[in-house]
């Protein structure tokens, strides 16, 4: 879709979120805010996304500014409201023919077809503006959608609202598609309401007494413009989220043993006949094959795991595992742990930044860090790669085959070579060759008791 630009409207602190952090930085499975509104309409690829950042501005901005997203800033020093937010985007825009969208910062769960049809009804309808509107059991603390003849009249703020305007269901989401009559209806927006601050809505009846047509789109699912502003509002959020994608996932053939007891971010990705127990907590960025079981209170973020394996109360971060892999109980998986098919990760073993080769084991009580290891090793309970030297760390290579005894210290950088036995109590500072038994160890000598 071409032609049309977006602002979105971060500058708020969130008075009732009882917080420091600008309300639009609040996180939501893993993603702020504002980050969810931006992910929302970039698909659509507008000419322009303009964030109007007020409050802590430069915490959002270098949020933003990391996250990959082509945005513009423009700042708002003081908060005179709606309107005023939205003039302050005037330097960047004054000169574009396009439409505009108006969208706040907080309403995480619209959706990219909803805001592409809200730009497809100004732009065919040829208005001066479209409401996004919706129909919701509770409309207390929105403002109201004000019909005359089935026509949109005006749109009235909760505070400045009478009783009769107050029963109305129909509620405006705060997101507007206008055309270039904007900048013009915007200067003509006076303080005249409770708050004494500049609205947005006023628009709707300056453009009409210009003469300008007005439409109304209206919503399909409520919970699209549901606007974030407290503390509770977002923890509901995340667990609507959450159950939602719990519905999804069970009627797509994945078993949950008691779905009030875990947790499933929502770009979760989960194949049938995978079950989860009570407990799990499943992060974002995670891939999940066909008859895994995942027990007791694991937690998993941003990993791969193929069919057929199993994760029993363990940390698994970064990881990509392979078919028939079995993790724990009580593991620790860290980010760039590459395992393959049929490796085991016993109690309390630690990996990072390695390579595990096909039917590995490291069962009991170890760490591999910085490491290369082949396939068929055994790693014996108490082994540790001492992969850092108080500056570098430094990899170790553990080829095919070999088999490393209990409480082994391997001292990188080393390798060791196909078929090679690593005695138990060895530290290992140099090269083994393949085929070869290194014992590093103080002989054992018995010397006789002396009795007192």
């Amino acid at each position: 879709m071409k032609n049309f630009s977006v602002i979105i409207l971060a500058a708020g602190l969130g008075i009732r979120m009882k917080s420091y952090l600008p309300k639009a930085m609040h996180s939501l499975s893993g993603k702020s805010l504002v980050k969810w509104v931006i992910d929302s309409v970039s698909p659509l690829r507008p000419d322009n996304i303009v964030v109007v950042v007020g409050y802590k501005h430069e915490i959002v901005e270098e949020y933003l500014s990391k996250s990959n997203v082509n945005v513009k800033f423009v700042c708002q020093e003081n908060q005179f409201g709606t309107a005023h937010a939205v003039m302050q985007a005037k330097e960047i825009l004054k000169n574009y023919n396009g439409n505009i969208v108006v969208i706040s910062g907080d309403v995480p769960l619209i959706k990219t077809t909803t805001i592409s049809n809200l730009i497809k009804k100004n732009q065919k309808s040829a208005s001066a503006v479209t409401v996004l509107s919706a129909e919701v059991k509770d409309p207390y603390g929105y403002g109201r959608i004000v019909r005359k003849d089935g026509f949109l009249e005006k749109i009235v703020e909760e505070k400045d609202a009478n009783l009769n305007e107050k029963q109305i269901k129909e509620i405006n989401s705060g997101i507007y598609c206008f055309d270039k009559n904007l900048w013009k209806a915007l200067l003509k927006v006076e303080p005249n309401n409770s708050k004494k601050e500049y609205y947005i809505t006023d628009t709707i009846a300056i453009l009409k007494q210009l003469n300008h047509k007005i439409s109304v789109l209206l919503a399909k699912d409520e919970i699209e413009i549901k606007g974030i502003n407290s503390k509770l509002e977002l923890s509901q959020t995340e667990t609507l989220l959450k159950n939602k994608k719990i519905e999804n996932l069970l009627n797509s053939g994945v078993s949950i043993i008691d779905v009030n007891n875990v947790y499933i971010s929502y770009d979760a990705t989960i194949k049938p006949d995978t079950v989860i127990y009570p407990g799990v907590f499943i992060d974002v960025g995670v891939t999940i094959g066909r008859n895994c079981v995942l027990k007791g209170s694991s937690y998993i973020v941003n990993s791969k795991i193929d069919d057929e394996s199993i994760v029993s109360y363990s940390y698994v971060d970064g990881a990509t595992i392979g078919k028939k892999v079995k993790i724990g109980p009580f593991a620790h998986l860290r980010p760039d742990s590459v395992l393959k098919e049929n490796v085991k990760i016993g109690n309390f073993s630690e990996t990072k930044k390695s390579f595990i080769g096909k039917n590995s084991k490291v069962k009991h009580l170890s760490y591999v860090g910085d490491a290369q290891i082949g396939a068929n090793v055994n790693i014996g309970a108490g082994t540790i790669t001492c992969n850092y030297d108080g500056r570098h760390k430094h990899q170790t290579i553990i080829e095919q085959d070999v088999f490393v005894g209990s409480n082994a210290n391997i001292v990188a950088p080393v390798k060791i070579g196909k078929g090679a036995l690593i005695a138990a109590g060895s530290t290992i500072t140099h090269d083994v060759p393949k085929g070869k038994l290194a014992i590093a160890r103080a002989r054992q000598e018995l010397k006789r008791r002396i009795k007192k």
